[in-house]
Order: C-alpha cells, then sequence, then structure tokens
C-alpha cells in the first residue's frame, strides 16, 4: 500500500473543499444551534453546537499538519503491530490505507473524517483512550471513533451482531470510516486471506460484511460502488467451487451468490 502525501494536491484539494470563508453559512442547524456553548468546548476543527458539522475556518497549512500529527499518532499507537495475513504487513498500512481510500476513491475531504479513519483502530486494539484522542483531535473526532470503535468486553459474535445492528444508526461520518474500512478489509482478504482462514470463513466474513454495508448505503456512491464490485467478484471466483445451486443451500441469495 502506497501512501504518499503531495502538498500541493493535498492543499488544492481542500482549498474548495471544506474552507468556508464563513463555515457557518453552510450549517444546517440554527445560528443559535451552532453559537450554544461556543466558549466551553475546545475542538480544533469544529465550531462547537449541536449540529457538529460547521468546520472552524482553518488554514490549508494547519489542516496539512494536523493530518501529519495523526498519522504520526496512529503509527506510534500501533508501531508493534502486524496485520493478520500471510507476509504480516505493519498494522499502520490499514488506517493510512482506510483514509486513502475516503480521499481518493469517495472523493471524501472532511478532515473530520480522515482524521476518525487514521484513528479508527487505536482505541479497540491499542492502549489508547478516548480522553486521549479528545485531547489531541478534539471531541468531534473522538465521537466518530467512539461510533466504530468495538466493545472488546463482549464475545466476537456479539460484536459483529452489534456492527450489524447499530450500523444504521451511525451518523454519516461514522458510515463513511465504516464503508472505507470494508474495503480495504475486504480487498486483503481476497489478495491474501489471514493465516488459517477456510474458504468457509472467508465466505463467511464476505457474508457479515455485506450486511454491514448493506446498513450504510445512502452514504457515498461511489465507495458503495467499490464494495458491489468487490462482492460481485467474490461471488464469481468462489461460485466455481460451490454447490449451493445444486443443495439449495440458504447461505446464497439472489445478489451474492455463494458469497
Amino acid at each position: 500500500m502506497n501512501f504518499r502525501v503531495d502538498k500541493g494536491s493535498f492543499l488544492n484539494r481542500y482549498a474548495d473543499k471544506e474552507l468556508a470563508a464563513n463555515p457557518e453559512e453552510e450549517c444546517k442547524k440554527s445560528e443559535d444551534s451552532c453559537n450554544a456553548d461556543r466558549d466551553t468546548i475546545n475542538d480544533p476543527l469544529v465550531i462547537p453546537g449541536e449540529c457538529g458539522s460547521c468546520l472552524k475556518p482553518t488554514t490549508k497549512e494547519e489542516l496539512l499538519s494536523m493530518v501529519l500529527k495523526c498519522a504520526n499518532f496512529a503509527a506510534e499507537k500501533h508501531s508493534n503491530q502486524r496485520r493478520k495475513d500471510a507476509a504480516e504487513t505493519p498494522y499502520i498500512n490499514h488506517p493510512l490505507g482506510v483514509a486513502n481510500i475516503l480521499a481518493n476513491e469517495g472523493s471524501v475531504y472532511d478532515p473530520i473524517v480522515i482524521l476518525a479513519a487514521l484513528l479508527h483502530d487505536t482505541v479497540e486494539d491499542t492502549e489508547t483512550s478516548f480522553e486521549e484522542i479528545e485531547k489531541e483531535f478534539g471531541e468531534t473526532v473522538r465521537k466518530v471513533v467512539a461510533e466504530v470503535t468495538d466493545d472488546k468486553s463482549l464475545p466476537k459474535a456479539e460484536r459483529k451482531r452489534l456492527q450489524i445492528e447499530n450500523a444504521t444508526s451511525r451518523s454519516d461520518r461514522a458510515k463513511l470510516v465504516t464503508l472505507a474500512d470494508k474495503i480495504y478489509n475486504l480487498r486483503d482478504i481476497q489478495k491474501s486471506p489471514p493465516l488459517g482462514w477456510s474458504d468457509i470463513r472467508v465466505r463467511e466474513y464476505f457474508q457479515w460484511a455485506k450486511k454491514v454495508v448493506d446498513n450504510c448505503r445512502g452514504t457515498n456512491s461511489a465507495l458503495e460502488n467499490t464494495l458491489d464490485s468487490i462482492f460481485a467478484k467474490q461471488c464469481k471466483e468462489t461460485r466455481k467451487n460451490c454447490n449451493c445451486i445444486k443443495r439449495l443451500s440458504p447461505v446464497c441469495d439472489e445478489s451474492y451468490l455463494c458469497i
């Protein structure tokens, strides 16, 4: 996974996307909502209030600095971790790749989403706390990270069930991180399944991932189309060795046979 930061390209992309001269003009809530608690909450990117979507007028240099700070923060937190593929690639490839998918495949330039993507596994898989994330990157980023963080005290089956159930009620920002996360993981599995995974386990993962994705639909058509292509490719690959048409297995459906 190649993750390159071209300063000119990055800053130009942000110039007309999120850096409105007066971001409150784009707020869907009332002015009173945007101004609520303005002096009581310290968020480096968002104007405090109920809407949570009004970005502060931040310079392009400040945004680039914060994204790089966040990438470095994630790299340090995941420094001793490896992915489960055969090559045991560095874990940091994953959050960097998720952020890259959002920007370059989903045309998502909201800095809150990009930072949350870089941080999305830190609390779940390292010793990072939500308080630490809020201190470094603000309350709004922390909230998105919290939405996509599993409760590791629960059994794995329950965590997976809750991902499906809770996906519908997630914020659009959290859904975007979820969609990009699934794209990265599914591509990884197609390229190199985790060590010890059988074909059945791979199929079960795809079935579960599709249920999560289906509950995030209507968020970003480009990412959703990419996921549909991934599901279709997996279906094509697995149909060759699947007998479910003959035995009418309930795991198959009309849309994604054999996944």
